[in-house]
């Protein structure tokens, strides 16, 4: 049989894709994912179905979790780089923080040579993909298949509470909603958890289209490389239960993440010629871009311990408030992110649990970074990991922004609002604050995956060298291939990438019902 799409890869953006695209009942449509399936929330396993402890087994466990690891820097001992491997992708064990990308992050997209992109002509899909349970207006959806909500002020918890009046006693405004155009300053996070429940793309999109006779979904299928005839694609080669199979379409979207997609570009022969050769891969087409400009969001925490009865609860919500705001001397606005974590947890890579606290944490991340990282294969083993270098805070202004941050961060803890609740700072040590060199130092050593990849499949103008796909989401210089997730944006939106990814989702859906009208 050959199908008329199959979308490769059944996370945020594939999930949302395969569901839109089967609205349309004369169109056959494939979703391969190489997890399970879960076919509804009753069958779901408590690590996935609960969100408020962000999937205590998860970062241990390869069931769901693909367990990638990369290098941050030169100075970074090796980062876990967790990333969804079930129908859902990431969005099945990520936060659930709900932001959209700001106005600025798509009008500077469409600047940029992608004027499809622009703020107004992406409102619609991000409008189509919602149910906002707080706010009706022109800029947010109401039917929509996830659920968004935020925590009243009532229901934050005491550290939430404090962390919000100590930015407010610093000066900065209160904010109502994150998902208005360029909001900045404290408030409550938009959240896609109804009830504590994880509300996943697979929830979402896929549960009420799976009666759809034109809509295949295959769990367990592990796609090795995309199939081209004189450089049109004409198949998949997937791996399922040990046996090797070649399922044919008529076009095919590329939708298995930002690590993935590179990998499953370069295994196919499609990538920077050099480095395909030196691994023994015939190049189908030379593709500079595919795997660089990667991107993240770098990760600092700053850690308290709490005093004798101050309650740390592993199953209540951890992330409720945080702040946006542009750091001094930025020319980029909003470019900073602050949030508050009511329940801290050393990392799992350094012996902690998820489920046992050390105290209370600030997390400063830098939203905009310039450091850029890329994604290289150690073989042509499609299960062979490849190799993650991130190069996090190597940009001197990265660095000085994410210093200013640190610096900020244990202002707020050392705000009153905190006085009946800290016991003391964990980290960093009052000798890492000390001067810039040695906050630089502690910040080189300590900086982690903010794990909102992007970039690896550059959307971009054909006169853009490392561009990999157009502003339709085709691959430049193949025919019948699309790459559509967080993998496509041309720099890391100033939010959270899982509904900016949900949109992308949409938005390719979208161009080939148009292209087939």
């Amino acid at each position: 049989m050959q199908y008329d799409v199959i979308v490769i890869g059944a996370g945020s953006a594939g999930s949302a894709a395969a569901s839109r695209l089967s609205e349309d009942p004369n169109r056959s449509i494939l979703l391969l994912e190489a997890g399970p399936d879960y076919p509804d929330i009753a069958h779901l396993p408590d690590e996935l179905k609960y969100g408020y402890s962000t999937g205590t087994d998860i970062m241990v466990s390869d069931e769901h979790n693909w367990q990638f690891k990369g290098k941050g820097n030169e100075h970074t001992p090796e980062m876990l780089v967790p990333r969804g491997k079930v129908t859902g992708g990431t969005s099945a064990i990520n936060g659930q923080i709900f932001l959209r990308g700001l106005t600025h992050d798509f009008d500077d997209w469409a600047n940029n040579g992608n004027d499809e992109w622009t703020y107004e002509k992406v409102l619609p899909f991000f409008r189509n993909l919602e149910t906002d349970m707080d706010f009706s207006d022109d800029f947010h959806g109401k039917d929509g298949p996830i659920i968004c909500r935020r925590f009243k002020r009532e229901d934050w918890l005491p550290s939430q509470e404090a962390f919000f009046q100590s930015c407010r006693n610093a000066g900065f405004p209160e904010v109502e909603d994150f998902n208005q155009p360029d909001s900045a300053g404290v408030g409550a996070f938009p959240n896609n958890n109804p009830n504590g429940i994880r509300f996943s793309s697979a929830i979402g999109y896929l549960t009420p289209a799976r009666y759809r006779l034109n809509l295949t979904i295959r769990s367990k299928c592990f796609v090795r490389k995309l199939l081209f005839k004189n450089k049109k694609f004409y198949g998949v080669e997937v791996e399922s239960a040990g046996d090797i199979f070649t399922v044919e379409g008529k076009e095919a979207i590329l939708s298995s993440g930002t690590i993935a997609n590179a990998q499953i570009l370069l295994l196919s022969g499609i990538g920077p010629t050099q480095e395909l050769e030196e691994l023994g891969i015939e190049t189908i087409h030379n593709l500079p871009g595919v795997g660089k400009n990667f991107s993240d969001h770098p990760l600092i925490f700053i850690t308290c311990g709490v005093k004798d009865g101050v309650e740390l609860d592993g199953l209540a919500p951890r992330l409720q408030v945080g702040l946006r705001y542009t750091a001094e001397g930025s020319t980029r606005e909003h470019d900073m992110m602050i949030w508050m974590t009511s329940f801290a947890t050393e990392r799992v890579n350094r012996g902690g649990e998820r489920m046992e606290p050390i105290g209370i944490r600030i997390t400063c991340s830098v939203y905009l970074a310039d450091s850029k990282g890329e994604i290289k294969l150690l073989s042509s083993d499609p299960r062979d990991h490849p190799f993650l270098d991130f190069h996090l805070l190597e940009d001197p202004e990265d660095l000085r922004r994410m210093r200013e941050s640190v610096r900020k961060a244990v202002d707020i803890f050392n705000d009153p609002a905190f006085s009946d609740m800290v016991s003391g700072r964990i980290e960093p040590l009052d000798h890492d604050l000390k001067n810039d060199d040695s906050l630089n130092r502690w910040l080189q050593r300590e900086v982690t995956t903010g794990q909102h990849l992007t970039g690896t499949c550059k959307m971009g103008p054909k006169t853009d060298p490392m561009a990999v796909v157009d502003q339709n989401l085709k691959i430049y210089g193949l025919e019948g291939i699309r790459v559509a997730d967080a993998s496509i944006m041309p720099d890391t939106v100033r939010a959270n990438t899982n509904v900016t990814t949900m949109m992308i989702g949409e938005r390719v859906a979208n161009f080939i019902s148009t292209d087939s009208a």
